[in-house]
């Protein structure tokens, strides 16, 4: 129940009055000053309360019980039959000749102010591996450099600092364990893109993990014939997403989220190298003792056969 903002009285108040009238023995000119009310009012109430009972100091709805302008019925089912062939509501206006605003007053009654997805939207499946290192997600996010603190914590967009460049995050997430292993680096080329790759494979095999497959966009790094030759050199499967679909690699993208969330804009870095040093400390925290909800609470290096 939604109560008027500067309603006196309410349903409970309302029977406090009643009962000091009907049982108390006060007079109503005495109920209706304690309860702050004018005598009118309460005479109101104690009406309703008699015709009534107890559901007669409800609240009721202030719309008029009778309405002449409102739009007839059957134009309303005229509205609603266009607007289920996926007619605008400039455009049903049009064919009807009833005013937009109207139209738009009569869909919003129905329910049907927004026209629903053309098509349904395609349902998520949701994977994971058993074993930890059947499957490496990989992706990469540019980061501008830091020369000061940036717009984001002190929202001046006008003293913003442009031509510095940009950082590129990559990271490798493991499917299974949801244990990450990230680095910046200067670009998001091929070279990088692959010796990066190599010394995440290590980093994960020192921790008794072996690689198995590895997921990527279709990045043009990822689509080199260097990039294959890497992968075939070190025993790993490459997986790449459909086109135009990120959600295939979807653990390494929500990776980037937590990770520009809870590193990356945490907090204002004065230098690009301060934020990277603070990426060996959140990763350790990340992969060590942050709880993870997919993982029932538990931290992500508890699901790896060898603690780091």
């Amino acid at each position: 129940m939604r109560l008027h903002p500067n309603a006196k009285t309410t349903p409970k108040g309302r029977a406090v009055l009643v009962a000091r009238v009907t049982e108390g023995g006060w007079s109503m000119r005495e109920a209706a000053a304690a309860s702050g009310v004018s005598t009118r009012t309460g005479f109101k109430w104690l009406a309703r309360y008699r015709a009534e009972a107890a559901s007669g100091l409800a609240d009721r709805s202030s719309a008029p019980h009778h309405r002449p302008h409102r739009t007839p019925s059957r134009r309303e089912r005229w509205i609603g039959k266009l607007r289920a062939q996926r007619l605008s509501g400039p455009a049903i206006a049009s064919r009807t000749g009833i005013p937009r605003a109207t139209v738009g007053h009569v869909l919003r009654r129905q329910g049907l102010g927004q026209l629903p997805p053309a098509t349904p939207p395609t349902p998520i499946r949701r994977y994971e591996r058993e074993h930890p290192g059947e499957l490496l997600h990989v992706d990469t996010k540019a980061l501008g450099r830091i020369a000061g603190v940036g717009h984001r914590i002190h929202g001046d967009r006008s003293t913003r600092v442009r031509g510095i460049g940009w950082d590129h995050v990559h990271v490798a997430i493991d499917d299974a364990s949801r244990v990450a292993y990230v680095e910046v680096l200067a670009t998001a080329q091929q070279s990088a893109s692959i010796a990066f790759l190599a010394r995440a494979v290590a980093w994960f095999a020192a921790r008794g993990v072996r690689i198995q497959r590895l997921m990527t966009d279709n990045g043009s790094a990822y689509r080199s014939k260097a990039f294959a030759a890497a992968c075939e050199r070190l025993g790993v499967r490459h997986l790449r997403t459909r086109p135009y679909t990120p959600r295939t690699n979807g653990k390494a993208e929500r990776f980037i989220q937590t990770l520009l969330r809870e590193w990356a804009y945490k907090k204002p870095y004065r230098s690009s190298a301060r934020r990277r040093c603070a990426l060996t400390h959140y990763l350790r925290y990340y992969n060590g003792r942050r709880p993870h909800t997919a993982l029932r609470g538990r931290a992500p290096i508890t699901r790896l056969p060898k603690a780091a």
